[in-house]
């Protein structure tokens, strides 16, 4: 049975270099053999969370359905202003909703996380601060975190890039979430 890896991320603009990073790390963990849902852009744009009201939208619904339902977690989010984009916090702050699911948040989820920014400041700062929000949700962040600088990695319209580093660092990202998935699963 494949590993089901969820990959999220992008931002509202359709092709992001956040998104076209995410896809390139997919494609490493798809390589490894897994199967792979991407959840990107506008389809991560959910209302603000609020605990106080349990109604949800019919894409933080499945969002929350494929969170649940994967052995793996990919997140690529643009650093906005030294950390990552509201829209992906605010989507992560949805994961509070399976506090009392068979998984506990994300207890024991591999998670690679990627940042893209333009410069290295913002994609270290934001990396980080990803690192530490898949702690707080009891997930294993992947040892190679990937950090792409805008300003010098280009993406294709294909979401290919000459940046063979980059290329090579994201498919590892990919690549890890797969194998601790796979390893956690015996």
């Amino acid at each position: 049975m494949a590993i089901n890896i969820l990959a999220i991320g992008g931002s509202t603009r359709p092709g992001s270099s956040s998104e076209q990073a995410l896809r390139v790390a997919g494609r490493g963990a798809e390589g490894a053999g897994a199967k792979v849902t991407y959840i990107t852009g506008r389809d991560l744009m959910f209302p603000i969370y609020d605990t106080e009201t349990p109604d949800r939208s019919d894409n933080a619904k499945k969002f929350l359905e494929a969170v649940a339902a994967a052995d793996g977690l990919i997140i690529s989010t643009p650093g906005y202003h030294g950390g990552m984009s509201g829209m992906i916090k605010n989507a992560l702050d949805y994961i509070e909703d399976l506090r009392e699911g068979p998984r506990v948040y994300l207890d024991g989820m591999a998670v690679g996380c990627i940042s893209v920014a333009y410069g290295w400041q913002a994609t270290a700062t934001t990396l980080l601060q990803i690192r530490v929000v898949a702690h707080a949700l009891r997930a294993w962040p992947t040892p190679l975190g990937a950090t792409i600088n805008a300003s010098i990695t280009k993406f294709s319209a294909d979401g290919t890039t000459d940046d063979e580093g980059a290329r090579s660092n994201l498919e590892t990202v990919g690549r890890q979430v797969e194998q601790f998935a796979t390893w956690s699963r015996k």
